[in-house]
């Protein structure tokens, strides 16, 4: 009897005006983990297609359905596939969620939608001519 586990991984790079000002992982939802499944068999909801930023610096759970205090959305710039990785780029431009920036999601809609993976990092304080790029690789392993 085999028994393998699906467990993906995620792994985000934020530059602030192309200065890194984060690099580590993020956490799956549940509901993300649920949006995986259900592409996989019938392809009802809809594609991973924005990033959320937030202000908000509760830490990561599993049952997370939004960002806690969401600053502004933006739709994703790029993404690509390769053998089992997903990489997702989108850029906050001047004057999208300015302010402290404690929090980031993916998620599938360009309001409300299913909340992928979520990550808190250090306070990014994001000036109204700052420019915020987000780099994820989601990995199935």
């Amino acid at each position: 009897m085999f028994i393998e586990s699906f467990n993906p991984t995620g792994h985000v790079i934020v530059r602030l005006n192309d200065d890194i000002v984060y690099d580590g992982p993020n956490l799956i939802t549940t509901a993300g983990k649920a949006l995986i499944a259900s592409r996989m068999v019938d392809g009802n909801d809809s594609v991973v297609s924005h990033l959320a930023a937030g202000s908000n610096n509760t830490a990561a759970a599993a049952g997370d359905t939004a960002l806690a205090s969401e600053l502004g959305r933006v739709a994703l710039t790029s993404f690509t596939h390769s053998t089992n990785t997903f990489t997702a780029v989108a850029t906050l431009a001047a004057g999208t969620a300015t302010g402290a920036v404690v929090e980031f999601g993916l998620l599938n809609a360009s309001s409300s939608g299913t909340l992928l993976c979520r990550t808190v990092v250090s306070t990014i304080n994001k000036g109204s001519s700052d420019s915020i790029t987000v780099t994820w690789v989601l990995t199935a392993s």
